[in-house]
C-alpha cells in the first residue's frame, strides 16, 4: 500500500515515518515523494473551528492533487488559562504570522508562536499553566471517501523559558510531568511514546496493519 502523508512540516514528517515504520508492506510518501509542488491554496486548507474538519480538508485536497490513500493530521495545544486557545489556531497564533507563509518549515513561524503564549501567559502562576498536545489524523482512501478519525492528546504545562533543542513547533516550552523535561528535551522514542501524534498515528498503524 502507498500512503501519502499531507504535510510540509519536516518535523512532523520525520514523526510519522517512525511511527508507520511498523506498518508491514506499508510505503510512506510524503508531498516531495509524490512530486506534488507548493501551491498557496494550501495556506486556506485550515478555517474551521475543529481539528478533525481542518484534518479532512487537508487529507481530500492532497487525495485530489495526488489520486493516493492520504492522510492529514491537524494538531495544536489547547491551554487552560487561555480557555483552549490556541486550539486549531495554533499554527498561526502570533498576531502577525511571525513570516511569510513561503516559509514551510516554520521554524521563525515557532519562535513567534511561542514568544506570544509566553506573553499571554505573564502573570499565570505555574500550577495554572496546564495544557495538552491535541492530534487529530484524517485517512482518506480518494478525495470522496468516508474518512476516518485518529485523535491523540498528550498533557504538558507551559514554562516561559525554553528548554531542549529537539521537536519543534511548542515543544521547548511544554513541561512533561512524567519525564520532568520538556517534549524538546525528549529522545525520539520517549516523545513517540507520549506525545499527542504518537498516540494517532499508533492508533492509524493498527487500523493499517489490522
Amino acid at each position: 500500500m502507498r500512503l501519502l502523508i499531507a504535510t510540509r512540516s519536516a518535523g512532523k514528517m520525520r514523526e510519522i515515518r517512525r511511527i508507520l515504520a511498523s506498518v508491514p508492506d506499508l510505503e510512506v510518501l510524503g508531498l516531495d515523494d509524490a512530486g506534488i509542488e507548493y501551491d498557496s491554496a494550501e495556506e486556506e486548507l485550515e478555517p474551521y473551528n475543529t481539528f478533525e474538519e481542518n484534518a479532512l480538508s487537508k487529507a481530500r485536497y492532497f487525495a485530489a492533487r495526488s489520486s493516493l490513500p492520504t492522510v492529514a493530521d491537524d494538531s495544536g495545544i489547547s491551554v487552560d488559562a487561555l480557555e483552549g486557545a490556541p486550539g486549531v489556531r495554533s499554527k498561526r497564533f502570533a498576531p502577525d504570522g511571525g513570516v511569510a507563509p513561503v516559509d514551510l518549515d516554520g521554524r521563525p513561524l515557532d519562535v513567534a508562536n511561542n514568544r506570544h503564549l509566553v506573553a499571554k501567559l505573564k502573570g499565570v502562576p505555574a500550577d495554572e499553566r496546564t495544557a495538552r498536545y491535541v492530534c487529530v489524523a484524517a485517512l482518506v482512501e480518494d478525495a470522496d471517501s468516508k474518512p476516518s478519525y485518529f485523535r491523540g492528546e498528550a498533557p504538558g504545562r507551559i514554562v516561559d523559558e525554553p528548554v531542549g533543542s529537539g521537536g519543534f513547533g511548542y515543544d521547548p516550552h511544554v513541561y512533561n510531568e512524567e519525564l520532568g523535561r520538556t517534549y524538546a528535551e525528549m529522545t525520539p522514542e520517549e516523545k513517540d511514546a507520549r506525545s499527542h501524534r504518537g498516540a494517532a498515528f499508533r492508533a492509524l498503524a493498527a487500523c493499517l496493519a489490522d
